[in-house]
C-alpha cells in the first residue's frame, strides 16, 4: 500500500473537513508571533492540539479528529515553525516557552480548563505542560509517546532504528564524516546552525528525510523528500530541542513527576512498529500513570495518519465526549 493509499484509509475513520472561526496571531512579547485558530463548536468542550517535531506545524487534518458539533478544537503552530513568525527561529525557543505560549492561549480564549491532545514531540509537551499546570488540564490524549530521554534519542540517532533500515541509515550518516558519527545529533547541528542557507537546507532535508521515511509502516522507506522551507524549519527545531535535552532538568523528568497529574485521566495510543518512538516509552509512562490506559494498535508505526492510530484517537475523543460530566467541562 503506498502512502497515499494509506492517507486516505486513515481519512475514513475522520470526521469532514471543517474551517477555523477563528485565526489570530498572538504576540509573545519576546519577539515571535504564534498562530493560533479555533474549529467546531464556540461553547463545546475545549481541546487545545499540540502538534509534532518540535517544528512540525499544524495540519487542516488534526481539526478532524474531533466532533465539531460536540468540541471547541485549539490549534496553533509553535514557535518558529508553520504560520508562526520569525520562521525557524530558535532565540527564545525553549520547551519552556511553549508552556508558557500553552498558557497565554488559554487565557487569552478564556478557558479555565481543557482536554490536550498531543502526539511524539506533541505527547512530550502534553505531558510537561500538564505536569506544569495540571489544575487546568481534565484530561489527556497522546500518540506515539516520546519522553524526551536520551534511551530514545540513541535509539533514533545512534543507530538503533538504523539496524532495521539500514540502506536508510546509511544515507542519514553518509553525508557527515565518519569521525563524526559518534554524536550526529551535534554533527548536524553544526550544519543546520552554520549560516550557509544553502547548507543548512541540504542537511535539513537529510535530518527530515530520516524521520519521514520511518515514520509509516506503510511507506516501506519511502517518506519523500519535504519542501525545503519546511525541512529547514523542522530540522533546526527539532535538533535544537534534542542538542539541548528538550531543556528539561533530568533525563527522566517527565516519569518522574507523574504524581503531578496522577488524577488526570488520559488515553496513549501507541503503533506496536513504531520505529521513530518504541512502545518502550508509551508502556512505561502506563505503569507509571494510574489513569493512564494504554491502548497498543497492532498493525501501526507513528505516524497520525495511519489508519488505526486514526480510528483509536477519534474513538478516543468520542469517547471522552460522552464522559464530559465527568470531566467537569
Amino acid at each position: 500500500m503506498d502512502k497515499a493509499l494509506g492517507q486516505k484509509r486513515a481519512s475514513y475513520h475522520l470526521y469532514p473537513p471543517i474551517d477555523p472561526y477563528d485565526q489570530r496571531m498572538m504576540e509573545t512579547g519576546d519577539g515571535h508571533s504564534v498562530y493560533m485558530e479555533q474549529c467546531g463548536n464556540p461553547d463545546g468542550i475545549p481541546v487545545v492540539v499540540l502538534h509534532g517535531g518540535p517544528g512540525g506545524g499544524c495540519s487542516p487534518a488534526m481539526r478532524r479528529y474531533f466532533d465539531p458539533s460536540i468540541y471547541r478544537i485549539v490549534l496553533f503552530d509553535q514557535r518558529g515553525c508553520g504560520r508562526s513568525r520569525p520562521h525557524a527561529s530558535v532565540l527564545y525557543n525553549t520547551t519552556w516557552h511553549l508552556v508558557a505560549d500553552i498558557e497565554m492561549i488559554r487565557k487569552a480564549l478564556g478557558i479555565d480548563r481543557w482536554m490536550v491532545f498531543g502526539g511524539s514531540w506533541g505527547a512530550t509537551l502534553s505531558l510537561i505542560y500538564a505536569q506544569a499546570h495540571p489544575e487546568h488540564v481534565a484530561a489527556l490524549a497522546l500518540r506515539g509517546v516520546f519522553l524526551m530521554t536520551k534511551p530514545e534519542l540513541d535509539w533514533f540517532y545512534g543507530g538503533g532504528a538504523g539496524k532495521f533500515w539500514p540502506d536508510l541509515w546509511a544515507k542519514f550518516i553518509g553525508v557527515i564524516a565518519e569521525d563524526e558519527h559518534e554524536d550526529l545529533i551535534a554533527a548536524y547541528h553544526r550544519r543546520l546552525f552554520s549560516g550557509d542557507l544553502v547548507q543548512e537546507a541540504r542537511f535539513a532535508r537529510a535530518w527530515a528525510g530520516w524521520e519521514n521515511a520511518l515514520a509509516s509502516i506503510e511507506s516501506n522507506g519511502a517518506g519523500g523528500e519535504s519542501p525545503s522551507d519546511y525541512a529547514r524549519a523542522f530540522a533546526r527545531l527539532e535538533n535544537h530541542y534534542f542538542y539541548n535535552g528538550g531543556f528539561l532538568n533530568e533525563d527522566q523528568q517527565i516519569l518522574d513527576n507523574m504524581y503531578r497529574i496522577e488524577d488526570i485521566p488520559g488515553v496513549i495510543v501507541q503503533g506496536r512498529y513504531d520505529m521513530i518512538c518504541p512502545p518502550v516509552s508509551a508502556y512505561a509512562l502506563s505503569q507509571s500513570w494510574p489513569k493512564g490506559r494504554l491502548t497498543m494498535v497492532g498493525k501501526a508505526g507513528h505516524a497520525l495518519s495511519e489508519p488505526g492510530i486514526s480510528r483509536e484517537l477519534v474513538h478516543t475523543m468520542d469517547t471522552f465526549a460522552q464522559k464530559r460530566k465527568f470531566l467537569d467541562l
